[in-house]
């Protein structure tokens, strides 16, 4: 079905600020490419994927409209988030370290000025800069950036959880998108959502309290922006969109017709999909073997012959895929609606994921805190500890697991909450076809980080980052500008990387990278030049190393206010 027509029948009711006027007129002649001087600029956001997961990045999940941005534009093969989702979209909204932002966690407000849980007054985000800058501005998706407003009882918070229930607000409003610079937002305050029916959905900041019967959030987050689009073309002014997606972070939700798809595919197992991508990786020129030695897979005493849940395990996988399939077909129509608009050629797309595949296991959380125990219906939710029941449908919460969380994460270690590669290190691609330069398909091994997207779109757009915002006064940008890497240039990057959540740590120079899981364990030393996924830790040949990089690690956190994980 033609994906306006789709949306109009199916989200209409949903988006209040939107009307059958404004999309009667998106078919009006808009106006001509040469007076938009500035560019339109879309982020789009990924929840928990891998590395590898997308095709143009060795996986054989199919991307085919991400895999086409990347031919048209450039793959950062490294790129760093802050391996976590609030933390990581605190850096990225304001070009700042999470700490910084006020998010060294996750979203409880301890008091405490690098962990308030939310973005702070001292900082600005890109909506509001680009704001500023005459941009209309949107978001839709996920925003995971505000305190989150509980219940008084575990009770009440299911009730709520459960659709029985409603209430106003699901973080303080003054901490909604829509008072961050964003015009317009349709989607969902805290994290983890049903994708059937989502938790904290709101349209602005009207609580949405009801949803069609086939309704698929990832479907809902693309196709409204596709709307927005058709309302900001109306107008000369250029405009900023914010598209944060919530696959294919857990629950394991995804539509049969996109399961089909890959129902046999990691029958295979984790080894066998883990060499393929490994050997795709090396033939695209994402990696080479001599710095990217295949690191060892995590849990590998137990072989996937001997896996008495390969039945489970392997399904599991396919709905993850189908989760990043039906992303893509979606940016697809994102795409397809800036050619009907006539937007394509001057919009910078940028594509990344916040953090690495999750080895979380949401079946042993269970129900509470921000997942639900029934249905709207009343049909009870399963959290599947045995594995007894396949993932897919609504009526279950599951996740991939460990073991394909390192698959996802190929060649490297470890996954989503940590400060190694598996959860830092981060697909990238940039796409604009009237700015960017560099060789069409290139592929860019500077380093960049999620704070640089601040300095890269006030670059683009001839904006202004505030010394003073809204009677605030704003700290410095930390973030540097990727538009010399767009023109094909060698840029002057960070010399030093930092990072930290719930105590796993890391330093990172252009040689070397000190990391530890926890800050009770010993650090551990890699010469990450020569070896990227972290394989052999050289700590006690070069003890001065150490000694050096902890050195600078202990004054970033102590300029930034990181406090030890209690």
């Amino acid at each position: 079905m033609n994906s306006q027509l789709f949306f109009q029948k199916k989200y209409l009711n949903l988006l209040t600020g939107i009307s059958l006027v404004i999309l009667a007129f998106s078919c009006q002649t808009k106006p001509k490419q040469e007076e938009v001087r500035k560019p339109n600029i879309i982020l789009i956001l990924a929840d928990d994927l891998g590395f590898s997961d997308l095709g143009s990045f060795g996986g054989e999940i199919e991307t085919p409209n991400l895999d086409w941005l990347a031919s048209q534009g450039i793959r950062f093969t490294q790129f760093y988030n802050t391996s976590r989702c609030c933390p990581t979209r605190a850096s990225l909204l304001t070009g700042l370290y999470n700490h910084q932002a006020g998010i060294g966690q996750m979203t409880t407000d301890t008091g405490q000025e690098a962990y308030r849980g939310h973005i702070s007054n001292s900082a600005v985000t890109i909506a509001e800069v680009l704001k500023s800058s005459g941009y209309r501005t949107g978001m839709v998706g996920k925003w995971h950036v505000s305190n989150t407003v509980v219940q008084d009882t575990p009770e009440k918070q299911l009730a709520w959880l459960n659709h029985q229930e409603e209430h106003p607000l699901f973080s303080p409003i003054e901490q909604y998108p829509t008072n961050r610079g964003f015009e317009k937002y349709f989607g969902n305050i805290w994290g983890v959502v049903d994708f059937f029916d989502p938790f904290s959905l709101v349209n602005g900041t009207e609580p949405v309290t009801e949803v069609p019967a086939n309704y698929y959030h990832t479907d809902a987050i693309n196709d409204t922006a596709s709307v927005y689009i058709r309302e900001f073309a109306q107008q000369e002014k250029p405009f900023f969109l914010y598209v944060a997606h919530t696959a294919p972070h857990w629950p394991l939700h995804a539509l049969p017709k996109d399961i089909e798809k890959y129902q046999d595919t990691y029958k295979v197992g984790w080894d066998k999909i883990r060499e393929n991508r490994y050997k795709k990786l090396l033939e695209l020129g994402i990696i080479d073997e001599a710095d990217y030695p295949l690191s060892e897979r995590w849990g590998n005493e137990l072989s996937w012959e001997d896996n008495p849940d390969k039945e489970f395990d392997a399904r599991a996988m396919a709905v993850h895929a189908a989760m990043i399939d039906n992303m893509d077909q979606g940016i697809g129509r994102i795409i397809e609606t800036l050619k009907e608009t006539g937007q394509l050629e001057n919009t910078l797309i940028v594509f990344l994921s916040d953090n690495g595949a999750s080895s979380e296991s949401s079946m042993r959380y269970g129900p509470g805190f921000d997942r639900p125990s029934q249905t709207r219906k009343g049909e009870p939710i399963d959290y599947p500890v045995e594995k007894d029941v396949m993932p897919g449908p609504q009526t279950t919460f599951t996740s991939i697991g460990q073991r394909w969380s390192n698959v996802s994460n190929t060649p490297f270690r470890y996954w989503k909450m940590e400060s190694f590669e598996g959860g830092v290190h981060t697909p990238m691609i940039a796409f604009w076809p009237a700015g960017i330069t560099a060789e069409k398909g290139s592929i860019s091994n500077q380093i960049g980080h999620v704070m640089d997207f601040m300095a890269t779109f006030i670059d683009a757009a001839g904006a202004e980052y505030p010394s003073d915002f809204a009677g605030n006064k704003i700290k410095p940008i930390a973030g540097k500008s990727l538009l010399p890497v767009f023109q094909g240039k060698q840029r002057e990057g960070h010399p030093i990387l930092f990072n930290e959540h719930e105590g796993g740590r890391s330093v990172r120079t252009k040689e070397w990278k000190l990391v530890t899981l926890d800050a009770r364990e010993p650090w551990q030393l890699f010469r990450i030049d020569e070896d990227a996924t972290e394989t052999r830790n050289v700590s006690e040949k070069h003890p001065e190393v150490v000694a050096e990089l902890d050195s600078l690690w202990q004054n970033w956190a102590l300029e930034n206010k990181v406090l030890p994980k209690p």
